[in-house]
């Protein structure tokens, strides 16, 4: 498989490692711009990763690397290393085949057993906040994807990116580690602070601290977003005005 397949036909054979909140719904993602799944590994729920992606075969890892033209490997961050070396060992990649990952802070050398086969590699991560269902698919529609690959194959990954239904950024190898710094930063702020934010309300009687904070906490991202944006244009409304 190579390139210029994608480019003539656009359809690939998808295998997906990993059968968490991720790998799944990529793979639905993908199914619905028209290629076919070659298969899905087993994981911690089953019957979620077969809502996400009905009739997909339950393959090991192995088999849906010897049968699939772009692999999907969406494994937590620790588990990605040896998972690749080891079906590197077992001469699972093949040449020419597709090898992604999702994770946000690994950039290509992590791949590095696959390419020693022949593998193309590629790193994609749509950045939003996966919970393993099909809203997740809607969700995808209005996200962007860090994009990471060898500059001959950099399109292939834009491409999929797309499919997947995401803008593709693209993100220099080198950029990786702070990349990830930047999402993690996000997210985890985030659900700290709204974990504080509700216990307080509560504290204060409160009953529905979540809903009750809903429309402020929404609102104050939104524009702590805008004011980020050199690009944009924000109006004289500034997060201090919110209390009054």
């Amino acid at each position: 498989m190579s390139g210029d397949r994608l480019a003539r036909d656009g359809r690939l054979g998808v295998g997906i490692i990993g059968a968490g909140r991720v790998g799944p719904v990529l793979g639905a993602a993908l199914a619905g711009a028209g290629h076919a799944i070659t298969g899905l590994t087993s994981g911690s729920n089953d019957d979620r990763a077969q809502a996400v992606l009905p009739g997909a075969p339950v393959l090991d890892a192995l088999e849906i690397a010897r049968r699939s033209e772009l692999v999907i490997v969406a494994v937590p961050h620790d588990e990605l290393p040896g998972l690749v070396s080891g079906l590197a060992e077992l001469d699972a990649w093949q040449p020419g085949q597709l090898v992604l990952h999702t994770d946000p802070a690994h950039g290509l050398d992590v791949l590095a057993p696959a390419v020693g086969r022949g593998a193309i590699p590629l790193a994609v991560h749509p950045a939003i906040a996966f919970t393993g269902t099909s809203m997740d698919l809607r969700m995808l529609r209005d996200a962007y994807a860090a994009v990471t690959a060898p500059a001959p194959v950099l399109p292939i990954a834009q491409a999929l990116a797309v499919e997947m239904g995401c803008e593709p950024v693209v993100v220099a190898d080198a950029d990786r580690a702070a990349y990830a710094e930047g999402i993690a930063t996000a997210t985890t702020f985030s659900r700290s602070i709204v974990r504080q934010a509700t216990a307080l309300l509560r504290q204060a009687g409160v009953t529905n601290p979540g809903s009750y904070l809903s429309v402020l906490v929404h609102a104050t991202v939104d524009l702590a977003l805008r004011d980020a944006d050199p690009a944009s244009e924000v109006d004289d409304i500034r997060p201090d005005t919110l209390d009054g």
